[in-house]
């Protein structure tokens, strides 16, 4: 019996030793880290979760296609292949800077770790699975809107259905992002800002499911989508932006302090998108986990004291929730708007040249 699932009148010597080794912030990482099967929860010391295909190839072994319902949560080897996890790393006394629980290591015939074997992993971890199906649902959801466009619903009539709640959000993009920062070049870029907005949107709202994974608090996710905001900006760059960094406005002896500067620039942009992203969506998540896992560290004091203080701190972790749904629209919006900011800028000459309708908005 774990230390969630103690009964109040079990907290005897043996309670009080598996209470001791509750580690708030390995559970914390397990919880937003990547994994081969979505978990939701555990009854009767049964696990329930939807196990993902495992995929590995090593050039000895060849490849290897399998459900991780197979490893059994690491404690069987299958096709010379283990899922390493605590117990079994404790067992062995391995360094958990290199054998990760949660990693699979090829095993010799005895069922030992063999790390002269090269080992492959091209499985599908929840995040990707999970950012596959907001991808789906994006692809699913706006052709219908789309074509009812096409067919004079919404234009000629009032819209309809799912295009009736839609069409205020594609709206206050385009004024507020498209419009104010691109200017009269808005519509060429409303597809890539509309997909950005959108993606991130259903993205981070399917991660507050109980069970699912945080891919918006995930830097290989952020990351890519600042690599599109990237090439995104490079594109749209003209002879006055390169011309600004080349031969930056300032005195001589000053360019060649300011050439560094403003070539770092170029790279900081989608960085500070990258990492906005990432700690925003993921903070949410760490303080809700944090306070359910005050809950257990207060009841490993006294039974009491932890019976006493869950109501307080479940009302908390709510309350976090509920602000993690505005957190989701706000941080698609100001990964949109400032893509949208730097792309005008990069039209038209890094800075704002006056012309009106180039907006640097800064939101914390």
């Amino acid at each position: 019996m774990s230390a969630a699932h103690a009964a109040p009148g079990d907290q005897g010597e043996a309670g009080k030793k598996e209470n001791a080794r509750l580690n708030p912030s390995k559970i914390i990482l397990e919880h937003v880290a990547d994994a081969h099967e979505f978990h939701f929860y555990t009854f009767n010391k049964k696990p329930v979760y939807i196990p993902l295909p495992v995929i590995l190839y090593s050039p000895g072994k060849g490849w290897s296609v399998f459900s991780a319902s197979k490893f059994e949560h690491g404690e069987n080897v299958v096709n010379g292949y283990r899922l390493l996890n605590e117990e079994y790393v404790a067992e062995k006394k391995l360094d958990e800077k290199i054998y990760k629980p949660g990693k699979i290591w090829a095993v010799n015939e005895a069922g030992e770790v063999d790390p002269s074997v090269k080992v492959y992993d091209l499985s599908l971890g929840r995040n990707a699975v999970q950012a596959m199906i907001s991808a789906l649902l994006l692809i699913w959801m706006m052709p219908g809107v789309a074509a009812k466009y096409k067919k004079g619903q919404g234009v000629k009539t009032a819209p309809t259905g799912f295009q009736n709640l839609i069409e205020p959000v594609v709206t206050f993009v385009r004024d507020e992002v498209g419009k104010t920062n691109l200017g009269d070049k808005y519509e060429k870029y409303m597809p890539f800002l509309l997909t950005i907005f959108f993606f991130i949107l259903i993205n981070a709202l399917i991660g507050l499911i109980p069970g699912t994974a945080n891919v918006t608090g995930n830097i290989a996710f952020t990351g890519a989508l600042g690599v599109l905001a990237f090439i995104a900006i490079m594109f749209s760059t003209g002879k006055h932006y390169w011309a600004h960094i080349v031969n930056p406005p300032v005195p001589g002896p000053i360019k060649v302090i300011m050439w560094p500067v403003e070539l770092m620039g170029i790279f900081t942009k989608p960085f500070a998108l990258i990492i906005r992203l990432f700690a925003n969506m993921i903070s949410g998540h760490i303080i809700i986990l944090s306070f359910i896992c005050l809950i257990f560290i207060f009841g490993a004091m006294n039974t009491a004291l932890g019976w006493g203080t869950s109501p307080f701190f479940v009302a908390l972790s709510i309350f976090i929730y509920l602000i993690e749904v505005l957190v989701a629209f706000i941080q698609a919006f100001i990964f949109a708007n400032l893509t949208a900011v730097f792309i005008g800028q990069a039209f038209e000459g890094g800075h704002d040249d006056g012309h009106g309708h180039v907006q640097e908005t800064v939101i914390a």
